[in-house]
């Protein structure tokens, strides 16, 4: 599959599950580099979630976001709650699954598995992501994840993860992030590399409206990110 004339950013579509979807692509300027698939919020692909895939390209990514909501992007929280619940997490795994597929097939992506990197909904999804599709997956980075339902088994989960979480995050508390790191190392056999910041949920998101934005502990998780990915994805 050919993509070479493709600009450096442009919207994209791309099979899934039987059918098409669609997302944000983005690509470094050297035009080639490690693939990393970017996971919505619970707010849908909106403003920030684009600028985090023109960051990774900027710093020597082939970024793709897909768009799990079908164009729909929303600032209410009790919208956004009822998008997620109707967004079945198997549906946004084949979505997924496709996106991860479209960016290994890509000429410009040069790394033999690709990361994925989520946010809140999309962190809860990019754990998915790694457990359904163990040998195309390398590196996963959950940022605060959060998942309406259970995780699947880690069992065959093969990818390096590193999380991100805020210690004052109500949505996703200290212990469940614990039981969390827990759980992954006792299936999987492997030990995620946890980290926790003296902030709130949604601390990277510039344009939350929770007011939780943390940019010091921003950016030292974008720091510790762009390291990890680098390190795995070759």
């Amino acid at each position: 599959m050919t993509h070479s004339d493709e600009n450096p950013a442009q919207n994209v579509t791309f099979p899934s599950g039987g059918s098409i979807a669609h997302g944000y692509l983005a690509l470094p300027d050297s035009g080639s580099g490690p693939g990393v698939v970017v996971v919505q919020e619970w707010w849908g692909l909106t403003d920030h979630i684009v600028d985090v895939t023109d960051r990774l390209a900027a710093e020597g990514f082939v970024a793709l976001a897909p768009d799990l909501y079908g164009g729909r992007t929303t600032h209410d929280s009790d919208e956004a709650g009822r998008l997620m619940s109707e967004l079945p997490v198997q549906q946004a795994a084949t979505d997924l699954g496709g996106a991860v597929q479209y960016l290994l097939d890509h000429d410009a992506v040069t790394s033999a598995t690709v990361g994925a990197v989520g946010f809140c909904m999309g962190g809860g999804f990019v754990l998915v992501l790694a457990a359904q599709q163990p040998h195309k997956v390398g590196a996963a980075v959950p940022f605060y994840g959060v998942l309406g339902e259970d995780y699947p088994s880690f069992g065959q989960l093969t990818a390096a993860v590193q999380g991100h979480f805020g210690r004052d995050d109500e949505m996703a508390d200290p212990e469940s992030v614990r039981g969390l790191a827990e759980r992954i190392e006792r299936e999987s056999g492997r030990a995620p590399e946890f980290h926790e910041y003296p902030a709130g949920h949604a601390f990277f998101n510039d344009e939350n409206r929770l007011g939780t934005y943390a940019p010091e502990q921003a950016a030292l998780a974008w720091t510790r990110t762009l390291a990890f990915l680098r390190e795995q994805l070759r």
